[in-house]
């Protein structure tokens, strides 16, 4: 795989300490596999897709040149007792499914969506479930997938 690989982490504020150790998580495997990368944060995971959405067409002003190779999304959404749980989980995967098809962009989902704050943990450590690090993993194996059609590197 292409050394030069640059990758947008988006990192979602809402329980900032549970997705800066996703962050952390992300980052080791991206070092990992020499990789370089930029961090963004935005509020809360709805807001994660359009800042992808962003980052795509901010291309189009660069004359088409190629900025970011593949997009991790790290955030965490914990159950309350409204139904604003469901809306955020399902949206925030939706809108980034959908991106990651319509422009065919290698994308890691990180977005943990948990019962509450002790199963975000176990999730979010690096020394457990290192889901920021599955995150970030996943990206590069789709990114080595766009690689295998011949649409990376261009």
């Amino acid at each position: 795989m292409n050394s030069d690989i640059h990758v947008l982490i988006i990192e979602a504020d809402f329980y900032r300490d549970i997705s800066d150790s996703l962050l952390e998580g992300a980052i080791e495997v991206l070092e990992a596999a020499g990789a370089s990368y930029e961090v963004v944060q935005v509020p809360g995971c709805l807001e994660i897709p359009a800042a992808v959405r962003f980052a795509i067409k901010s291309m189009e002003f660069m004359g088409g040149r190629r900025r970011f190779d593949a997009y991790v999304a790290l955030g965490c959404v914990i159950r309350g007792e409204t139904s604003h749980y469901d809306t955020v989980s399902e949206e925030s995967a939706r809108a980034l499914m959908d991106i990651s098809t319509d422009y065919c962009i290698a994308v890691g989902n990180g977005i943990i969506t948990c019962e509450n704050e002790a199963q975000a943990w176990a999730r979010a450590r690096k020394e457990d479930k290192n889901k920021g690090g599955g995150a970030a993993e996943a990206a590069l194996q789709m990114l080595k997938l766009k690689e295998k059609f011949g649409m990376f590197p261009r």
